[in-house]
């Protein structure tokens, strides 16, 4: 089924949102609670399989799938009811960037991290991948599960941090921190590659494994992964057994006791 041509603006910088603008009949799918605000001419659904295609148990086996790569069990369907246009607007979960994919650019194929997925044009397909190396499911920081997205139409994903595209010739190799990767085309070979030396992965803080990116194809990269942002808020709140930092004076103590941060 055709993808349908959707017109978006990106707004803002590093909190961005997408502005879907939606001609007469044509709707956009997106993860639940991405929704930021729409026109009073834009239908809401929420559907297992917003396709409609193989029934009910291939609805539930698609929403299954989608649970596997961190999405929602439903997805939403937003339409254009009326007779004029509508917008309805979505926005990442955390500060980033919103990458915006013409599919038709790209083979009809990207291959993302999970639960990176946003948005798309309806009869965007997304569905779910496996890497295809044993060391890759076990060492790579996505795990077994990628996200795959078809069709030929706009998607969008969200990432954390600034987004840098870097694009591999034939036999070329990039390694990447496996946090740090967003999304790739499907002419680039993924694999996981051990570090090397015992004092390089355990005391260089960049872990044991990169992931081997192996061209031809484009490859897009986050300068701040979700979980590195929350892993220094988790350190750094005493509540949560941190330690305060940059508050090493005497004022700081203080400033702690009165405003009854003093744990």
């Amino acid at each position: 089924m055709p993808a349908d041509v959707i017109d978006y603006e990106l707004i803002g910088d590093d909190l961005q949102m997408v502005v879907i603008t939606l001609d007469p009949g044509e709707a956009v799918l997106a993860e639940a609670g991405a929704m930021c605000y729409k026109t009073s001419g834009v239908e809401i659904d929420t559907r297992m399989d917003p396709h409609g295609q193989g029934g009910f148990f291939n609805s539930i086996f698609r929403a299954g799938k989608r649970v596997l790569t961190g999405e929602s069990f439903f997805i939403t369907v937003f339409t254009c009811t009326s007779n004029n246009r509508e917008e309805v607007a979505f926005a990442s979960p955390y500060p980033g960037k919103i990458i915006p994919f013409d599919l038709n650019e790209f083979g009809g194929q990207i291959t993302c991290q999970k639960d990176s997925y946003l948005c798309s044009a309806k009869g965007i397909d997304v569905d779910i991948t496996f890497t295809k190396r044993l060391g890759s499911g076990f060492f790579g920081g996505e795990g077994f599960i990628l996200q795959k997205l078809t069709g030929d139409g706009l998607a969008f994903i969200h990432a954390g941090g600034t987004i840098v595209p870097i694009d591999l010739q034939a036999g070329q190799t990039l390694q990447v921190d496996t946090g740090c990767l967003v999304a790739f085309t499907s002419g680039v070979e993924y694999d996981i590659k051990y570090v090397g030396g015992i004092k390089t992965a355990v005391f260089g803080g960049e872990g044991l494994f990169f992931a081997n990116m192996t061209g031809p194809g484009r490859v897009w990269l986050q300068s701040l992964p979700f979980s590195r942002l929350a892993d220094r808020v988790i350190a750094h709140a005493p509540r949560a057994g941190g330690k305060r930092t940059g508050e090493g004076s005497i004022l700081g103590g203080i400033g702690g006791l009165l405003d009854g941060d003093n744990n």
